[in-house]
């Protein structure tokens, strides 16, 4: 069987695209071959860094990218993360699927925050359901998701 090619988009592939391309990485190397972008290129978010290693999956070697970066990959399924995403996800040609699966961003949860920690619970929140997510592919891709 070949692998689903499954880019995850977010606005700026810095935190929720992050952390799914991760988690497709490391709990569905033989069924995913996963990728991650944004609309823009916001750099690699180092609290998302931080998450991710806690749950024993290094993300620090990504590379924020947007999807310019990505033109010869033919993909199978587009995943937006967030609502901005979904909105202005371009049109990707050949025969990806779309669906939208919102999360909540965790840099905006975690704004104005007393403590690091608390800072932190936002970030690995959302990184656990992102995983409940990957975990539960190709079952919970569907065409027009939520």
């Amino acid at each position: 069987m070949d692998k689903l090619r499954i880019l995850f988009l977010c606005t700026g592939n810095s935190c929720r695209s992050q952390m799914a391309e991760g988690w497709a990485r490391a709990l569905q190397p033989d069924l995913v071959e996963a990728y991650s972008a944004g609309i823009a290129r916001h750099g690699l978010n180092p609290r998302a860094v931080q998450a991710m290693a806690e749950a024993g999956v290094d993300i620090s070697g990504q590379v924020s990218k947007t999807i310019d970066d990505l033109p010869s990959v033919t993909f199978d399924w587009i995943v937006t993360l967030c609502g901005h995403a979904a909105e202005t996800c371009p049109f990707f040609p050949g025969k990806a699927r779309r669906m939208h699966r919102g999360f909540d961003d965790p840099p905006a949860l975690a704004k104005d925050v007393a403590s690091e920690e608390e800072a932190m619970r936002p970030y690995r929140r959302v990184r656990d359901e992102i995983r409940a997510f990957v975990a539960g592919l190709p079952g919970s891709l569907r065409e027009g998701g939520e």
